[in-house]
């Protein structure tokens, strides 16, 4: 298959199957959070609910883009998984797989909600740092650092805003709505009213659309990393694209670039954007008369990748800088012409959107006991009321939704439990909060990050060794 051996073919389905096994885990573990909601408050039945949020995640996978998917792929520069040894591409992969359905696995067990998006960058991470105790490598060099600061204050911020805003948002509730059955707790077996009722059904749903548009980009990710480490020849670049309409956007932002003054710009720019305009000729030269990714050698197509990553890479950085001497119409026009180019190699097949769509969606129909226990009971020290859920899920998944567009991988669990605690002491202070569940969920965000580092970074040590 694709000219792979048939000992490679195997490895290639195993992984294929293991990502698909991820995104169905982060289904049933992070989606729990989205219809805790409607059905601990008898809003909707458990078979209705989990079937809706599951219809939902898998809406927002396909229509939601791919940002978060890239983002993922790029915290690992892809050059570290194209190696002459297609056995260590496994390694890496497979450590990354495992350590990340290990812990979510775990986790969901003991009904802890933890985040999937830690795991899995802690993972990739993992790997990354592990590089530096293999001879000759340099491991700090192989992360995309940039990248993994961003994502890390995504990650960091996502608790402290779904607690503070789902205070501010149980203030405006009680501002605004004065009916008192929204503010009392669910009695067992008897459905809220109705206006009730469509308020959980909204919020639960906006919740599972954004999750499926940003958690399960991750899975998205995830195979497009495989795929381009053990397929480059196939999926370095998009199939769909006209190379000589890219390859005018690169001549395009080769003439800006090359009109930028170097004289103001800071030492480590004008490395960047030298560099930027070789890989930009590069580029040019060999989509020179070539319409389509099949009509490249196949040796060609992951350089032609690479080079129009650090063309565009490097050019946003300096742009971010600010000392790039063009126009403000000069810049806008180079910021579009980038983000056409970026076209080239920012995709996903859509059998790739569809099939981890149908394993979130599934996912999420399965296994969400445990989670929504914890999360309506085991937070506060009363029981979540209508309004408090409601306040919870309207933060999550504003939070999630400016993630998404922002193309940072973001925490659903985070963001609701914590809206969760928000809610609970917006009633009655710190006082109201289970001090033993927030202190579990509190050091399993903690240890999220550290103990999925050293469990990838282990593994991929260990295949490394035996692959």
């Amino acid at each position: 298959m694709f000219g792979l051996d048939t000992a490679l073919t195997v490895i290639l389905f195993v992984c294929l199957f293991l990502a698909c096994f991820f995104e169905f885990i982060n289904g049933f573990h992070d989606t729990a959070n989205a219809v805790a909601t409607v059905i601990y408050t008898n809003s909707l039945k458990p078979t209705v609910a989990v079937v809706y949020s599951g219809l939902l995640n898998f809406t927002g996978v396909m229509v939601g883009g791919i940002a978060v998917a890239m983002g993922i792929v790029n915290l690992l520069p892809m050059e570290v998984l194209i190696d002459s040894n297609p056995y260590h591409s496994v390694a890496i992969i497979l450590a990354i797989l495992i350590s990340s359905i290990v812990w979510n696995f775990g986790t969901w067990y003991f009904g802890i909600p933890s985040s999937s998006s830690h795991t899995l960058i802690g993972a990739i991470l993992g790997v990354g740092l592990a590089f530096y105790f293999l001879p000759g490598r340099h491991g700090l060099q192989l992360v995309n650092w940039d990248k993994a600061w961003e994502t890390g204050k995504a990650l960091f911020l996502s608790p402290l805003l779904g607690f503070s805003l789902a205070i501010v948002v149980m203030f405006l509730f009680k501002r605004l709505i004065k009916n008192e059955t929204i503010y009392k707790e669910p009695i067992p077996g008897k459905k809220p009213p109705i206006w009730i009722r469509m308020l959980l059904w909204l919020t639960c749903g906006l919740v599972s659309f954004f999750h499926g548009q940003n958690d399960g980009q991750k899975g998205v990710g995830m195979i497009m990393m495989i795929l381009i480490a053990l397929l480059p020849a196939y999926f370095s670049i998009n199939s769909s694209s006209n190379l000589q309409s890219v390859s005018g956007n690169f001549e395009r932002i080769y003439a800006f670039a090359n009109k930028a003054d170097t004289t103001v710009l800071a030492a480590n720019e004008k490395v960047m954007l030298k560099e930027a305009l070789v890989c930009c000729t590069d580029f040019i030269k060999l989509s020179e008369k070539k319409f389509g990714a099949l009509d490249l050698k196949e040796e060609n197509r992951f350089p032609l990748r690479k080079n129009a990553i650090k063309v565009t890479r490097n050019l946003e950085k300096i742009i971010a800088g600010g000392n790039l001497s063009l126009s403000k119409h000069e810049m806008d026009l180079l910021a579009r012409e980038i983000k056409s180019a970026k076209k080239v190699f920012e995709y996903a097949p859509s059998w790739v959107m569809v099939l981890i769509s149908l394993c979130l969606g599934l996912g999420t129909m399965i296994g969400w006991k445990r989670i929504v226990k914890t999360v309506g009971e085991k937070i506060g020290k009363q029981h979540m009321s209508y309004a408090q859920g409601a306040s919870a899920e309207i933060v999550a998944s504003l939070g999630i939704a400016l993630a998404s567009l922002k193309g940072a991988p973001v925490s659903t669990t985070h963001m609701l439990s914590s809206g969760i605690a928000g809610s609970m002491v917006a009633k009655k202070g710190l006082k109201n909060l289970q001090k033993g569940t927030i202190k579990t969920i509190a050091l399993t965000w903690l240890f999220t990050l550290p103990a999925t580092i050293i469990l990838s970074g282990g593994l991929f040590l260990l295949f490394r060794a035996i692959l």
